[in-house]
């Protein structure tokens, strides 16, 4: 599970670290983003941009929303086929939380990758619609078993996308399932744990 993660870094290296073409002026930095926030996402939509979104998708059938798509089951359930397919983005993050049990206790562990400012984990989107019937757009995080260095806090961890995946990944003209299922793996990235 991913609940919530920070994006710690300005507008201008996020534009130069994923060579976007729409500057999103209204983003503030955050420690700790998160569900329901809006917050900036990654996408290819005309060409590679930020984007503004909410962070969970609400179908009408759920009545809290869904942060995060199991990586295993991503490609059959009904709320994440259509948009594993079409609707495929990168969620920049420069660490993530999770809770470790420590007797009694839950502790909350800032996760990180060891010298990278900002890394990539894998996302979905699509469109919703509020109490009043206005459209938005929210996303939603893709989680898979945990790696060995994540494994002693929780079982899960999200999708961290390798840097040279990441094109591939938000090519919305790749529909080949199982090469994007396979990116869909553990990290093999040296992570610190705070």
């Amino acid at each position: 599970m991913c609940g919530r993660y920070a994006l710690e870094v300005d507008i201008n290296f996020l534009i130069e670290r994923y060579h976007t073409i729409i500057n999103e002026k209204n983003f503030l930095q955050k420690e700790e983003v998160f569900p329901t926030d809006l917050t900036l996402i990654v996408r290819e939509n005309k060409g590679r941009e930020l984007s503004l979104m909410k962070w969970g998708f609400m179908p009408g059938f759920v009545t809290r929303p869904i942060i995060n798509g199991r990586s295993e089951t991503i490609d059959s359930k009904p709320t994440f086929k259509i948009p594993f397919l079409y609707k495929r983005c990168v969620i920049p993050a420069t660490s993530f939380y999770e809770w470790e049990k420590v007797g009694d206790k839950k502790v909350k562990r800032k996760i990180f990758i060891e010298n990278e400012k900002v890394f990539s984990m894998a996302g979905l989107y699509n469109t919703f619609k509020d109490k009043e019937g206005k459209e938005y757009e929210a996303f939603t995080i893709i989680t898979t078993e945990a790696n060995g260095t994540i494994k002693r806090i929780h079982h899960r961890m999200p999708v961290i996308l390798p840097k040279d995946k990441e094109d591939e990944w938000l090519r919305m003209d790749n529909k080949d399932l199982l090469t994007l299922k396979e990116m869909l793996y553990p990290s093999k990235e040296r992570l610190i744990i705070e």
